[in-house]
């Protein structure tokens, strides 16, 4: 794999390290965990390398994505890191049939609606009971931006498709009690963004 097939994605070298102080305390000590839309794969490297004790499954529904997480994946040579997988969430049967956590991180804006319903659904269908779905990125709460800057990217993001947008955390609560999670834990993080973090129930 050539290494011009690695992305970098600018937001990461940003985020990383306040999402792996949050997933510190909330990830299994062991097992596997599916990353939702990897884009780049350096999220993946960047925990695989963090927390050897766990696998972590990146996947995500573009080729060229899965090109560079191959790459990066093929530079770090991290025992723990696995090759990507094509994942569509909107699938209605995911490559996978179960994970121990689910991570997606900044993916639910810029995707539909039905796309946030599917991630729910099929993070229920692989994850055992207690175990987490944790998402990163912005969001409005209490049906408002919790800062200008949101509101300024949640235009932007509607000017390029219709169908994206900052959610509304209590929107995102309500159809993840429906798929079976418990109340989310929320998080503040950096630049008005926030880590959610949902349970799965027995």
């Amino acid at each position: 794999m050539s290494e011009d097939a690695r992305r970098f994605a600018p937001a990461v070298a940003r985020n990383k390290a306040p999402i792996t102080e949050i997933l510190a305390r909330h990830l299994p000590p062991t097992g596997l965990v599916l990353e939702i839309a990897s884009g780049s794969g350096e999220h993946a490297l960047h925990f695989a390398a963090q927390f050897p004790a766990l696998n972590f499954q990146p996947s995500d529904p573009d080729a060229a994505a899965l090109a560079s997480i191959a790459a990066w994946r093929e530079e770090a040579r991290l025992p723990n890191l696995l090759p990507p997988l094509m994942l569509n969430v909107m699938a209605d049967a995911w490559p996978i049939q179960r994970a121990d956590a689910v991570l997606c991180i900044n993916m639910i804006h810029i995707a539909p609606w039905e796309a946030t319903a599917a991630l729910l659904q099929g993070a229920a269908r692989i994850l055992p009971p207690g175990a987490m779905l944790f998402l990163y990125g912005p969001f409005k709460q209490g049906g408002h931006h919790t800062a200008p800057s949101n509101m300024e990217f949640d235009e932007s993001l509607r000017a390029q498709d219709s169908r994206w947008g900052v959610r509304d955390l209590e929107a995102v609560a309500h159809r993840a009690s429906a798929a079976g999670f418990a109340a989310p834990i929320v998080e503040i993080m950096p630049a008005n963004n926030l880590s959610v973090i949902f349970r799965r129930l027995s």
